[in-house]
């Protein structure tokens, strides 16, 4: 019954990715001639498209313009949103096969000598970025860089920081960027530590990095059985009371780093004088946290780590050692229970740092 109720689910979303494309065939030629001229590509083309889009999800953008003298190219972006990345690639993978057209799901790597970037008087390019890798110990498997810029102070920050993320945007590829690099930070030449790495070995210090990781943990399993859920109780600053139930076993697991994503999904209520649910909404939130426990199941990457609840929210949280599948599930169970305000994070966190309040070890 749940499994084919999760199929017709995922057979409306391609309904709606069908739907789409059914439309953009009968506009396509119109389009084509707009992005060919480069006239009014805003208001004839992008305006157009918005709406439409926004019928099968939001947080769609886009990037269009000629790959040569015969064929337009539209980019479908979502800004390195993980939250949105799967809807972009589905949307894209759904599309027709068009003889003047070429379609994008995501922005591409792009070549670092094409790469010049020019913002609030600054230029980014492969001459005045480099970088270097720093060790942090206990945590082998963080990919943490510093970004060295020649012109960086204090007073630039803002501009240099948004600079140097639309220059490795466009270097690595929006789903790259979005991936592989788990922390940074950004610095002035004469602050470095360490030698300086010319950013064109970037993409491959970044693979050499990714295959590293994935020989490590391609063999890890995780027993489901082992699963030993402890209360905990708190106290906010605010002085709010928090009652926590974590999955203890998952938090002594060697090998987290193999399910480096973590979900939050975030119910809002009106709680009590305390920030506690009523019995109402206490029933209804464990319908939907019993729904996600059996959508995001171990046999698909998924572990549920617990539970918290405080000042008038419950938020739930999973590990995955994937975005994707996570991300549609708990966008489908946002928009099937638009009773309650949900929000939903998901973030790379290699070793379950979000957690060490709970120091089991």
């Amino acid at each position: 019954m749940n499994s084919d109720k999760t199929l017709r689910k995922s057979m409306m979303e391609k309904d709606r990715y069908k739907a789409f494309w059914d439309w953009f065939l009968t506009h396509e030629k119109v389009f084509f001639e707009v992005v060919k001229s480069r006239v009014n590509i805003e208001q004839q083309f992008f305006d157009v498209l918005a709406p439409e889009l926004a019928k099968i999800n939001n947080g769609y953008y886009f990037l269009s313009g000629m790959c040569d003298e015969n064929t337009a190219e539209l980019i479908v972006t979502v800004e390195g949103d993980i939250r949105k990345i799967a809807f972009a690639e589905e949307l894209i993978a759904a599309a027709p096969e068009l003889d003047h057209w070429k379609f994008t799901a995501l922005k591409p790597e792009t070549d670092v000598e094409s790469v010049k970037v020019r913002l609030n008087g600054f230029e980014f390019t492969k001459d005045n970025i480099c970088f270097y890798s720093n060790e942090i110990e206990g945590y082998p498997d963080e990919i943490d860089l510093t970004f060295v810029y020649d012109d960086f102070t204090e007073e630039n920050k803002n501009s240099v920081t948004t600079g140097i993320c639309i220059f490795l945007d466009n270097f690595l590829g929006e789903l790259n960027f979005a991936t592989q690099i788990d922390t940074f930070s950004i610095i002035g030449k004469n602050e470095a530590q360490k030698d300086l790495v010319p950013i064109e070995k970037l993409k491959e210090f970044l693979l050499w990095r990714e295959r590293e990781f994935t020989e490590k943990y391609k063999d890890v399993g995780i027993l489901a059985a082992d699963d030993q859920f402890s209360l905990f109780e708190g106290t906010l600053n605010n002085g709010m009371p928090l009652m926590g139930v974590i999955n203890i076993s998952l938090l002594k697991y060697s090998a987290k780093a193999s399910y480096p994503w973590i979900s939050l999904l975030k119910i809002h209520y009106q709680g009590n004088h305390e920030g506690l649910p009523q019995e109402k909404d206490y029933n209804a939130m464990n319908l939907i946290e019993d729904k996600a426990v059996e959508l995001l199941g171990s046999e698909d990457g998924h572990l549920y780590i617990g539970r918290e609840t405080a000042d008038s929210s419950k938020s739930i949280y999973f590990a995955s050692n994937d975005f994707r599948q996570a991300s549609k599930v708990l966008d489908r169970l946002i928009k099937e229970n638009k009773e309650y305000k949900i929000s939903l994070e998901i973030y790379k966190d290699k070793y379950w740092q979000s957690f060490e309040r709970y120091n089991v070890n």
